[in-house]
C-alpha cells in the first residue's frame, strides 16, 4: 500500500520559515514526480509547486514564487518544501502527490495523496 507522509507544519510568525517534507513509499519513487498543494478553509485545493521524477523541471505559482523551493532527494524517497518569507496568506493544509514522471498543476491528475499538514503563519 502506498504511503504519503508529511512533516514539518506547524504555527510561525510572518516572516518565518517552514520545511515540510513528504516521505513516500514508493517502490519506483524516482520514476514519480511530486506536488505539494495547499487548501486553506473555505478556499479551493490549489497548487504550490510540482518537481518531475529527475528533479530537473521545478514549477511554482505565482503566489510562491521566489520564497518557496521544492527539491526531492531519491535516495530517501523524500520531496521538501522549503517555505521562506511566510506570510498569513500561507495558512492553509499543505498536501504533497504523486505521478507518474512529469509533474501537472492539476490534482486530478495524481495517483497518490498524503494525509496533509498544517501550515499556521501569524501576523
Amino acid at each position: 500500500q502506498v504511503q504519503l507522509v508529511e512533516s514539518g507544519g506547524g504555527l510561525v510568525q510572518a516572516g518565518g520559515s517552514l520545511r515540510l517534507s513528504c516521505a513516500a513509499s514508493l517502490r519506483t519513487f524516482s520514476t514519480y514526480a511530486m506536488g505539494w498543494f495547499r487548501q486553506a478553509p473555505g478556499k479551493e485545493r490549489e497548487i504550490v509547486a510540482t518537481i518531475n521524477w529527475s528533479a530537473g523541471s521545478t514549477y511554482y505559482a505565482d503566489s510562491v514564487k521566489g520564497r518557496f523551493t521544492i527539491s526531492r532527494d531519491n535516495a530517501k524517497n523524500t520531496v521538501y518544501l522549503e517555505m521562506n518569507s511566510l506570510k498569513p496568506e500561507d495558512t492553509a493544509v499543505y498536501y504533497c502527490a504523486a505521478r507518474k514522471y512529469s509533474g501537472s498543476v492539476y490534482g486530478y491528475e495524481y495517483s497518490y495523496w498524503g494525509q496533509g499538514t498544517q501550515v499556521t503563519v501569524s501576523s
